[in-house]
């Protein structure tokens, strides 16, 4: 199980996450700003529970390339 957290508030828009793992994000036209697809929302954190470790790889390249530290990426 993979487990991806975005703060979306706290987003750029740098668009690295959707460079690098586009199957998991895509940037938003009415602000600029990443989403994490198929994600729950709570308090601004944004989750995705993925069974598919396939993911992973791409996930933690998007954690790393963020500039601004505001994607976790967790495997349990």
């Amino acid at each position: 199980m993979i487990i991806i957290t975005l703060q979306r508030a706290k987003c750029i828009g740098c668009n690295y996450c959707v460079e690098l793992a586009s199957e998991q994000f895509q940037m938003s036209k009415k602000d600029g700003k990443s989403v994490l697809l198929h994600a729950k929302d709570k308090k601004g954190f944004f989750t995705l529970k993925e069974p598919d470790d396939s993911i992973l790889e791409n996930a933690v390249k998007a954690k790393e390339a963020c500039p601004v530290k505001i994607i976790s990426v967790k495997k349990i």
